[in-house]
């Protein structure tokens, strides 16, 4: 195994003039966009900033849901408020949505949102509309 070392430091005031470089590259943003993604199986959400850069995400998996519980509405929600408190800590203020998907956990995603005190500019929904679709199979022969 081989002989523990120890390190000494000589540290006078106290680790006060140690700044963590975590905190100083984080940084602020007022205004970004959140993306909802709500599919049958799962809800995952992203904020990302006027560019399109992913700044925070959460998906109802990294949460602990496992199974068909990830699609649920209440997982949605959890999301959403997970998702918000990372938005607190960037110093988000308002966002606008943008909802994808036909999954149950759309609208409650959004409340759970809401909740922690982010404002919401606008609404807008992105999900894909067949105009006519696949063609349908053949009539079975028996």
């Amino acid at each position: 195994m081989g002989k523990k070392r120890l390190v000494t430091t000589d540290d006078k005031d106290g680790g006060a003039s140690k700044v963590s470089s975590k905190a100083s590259r984080r940084r602020t943003l007022t205004f970004g966009n959140l993306y909802v993604r709500s599919t049958y199986n799962n809800t995952a959400l992203s904020i990302t900033d006027e560019k399109g850069n992913i700044i925070a995400w959460s998906s109802s998996g990294t949460l602990g849901f496992k199974g068909a519980k990830k699609g649920t509405p209440f997982a949605a929600a959890k999301v959403g408020e997970a998702l918000a408190e990372k938005a607190n800590e960037i110093g988000l203020k308002e966002v606008s949505v943008v909802v994808s998907g036909v999954g149950s956990g759309r609208e409650s995603a959004i409340r759970g949102f809401i909740s922690k005190g982010v404002l919401v500019k606008r609404i807008k929904d992105t999900t894909p509309i067949p105009h006519n679709g696949p063609r349908p199979p053949k009539p079975r022969r028996v």
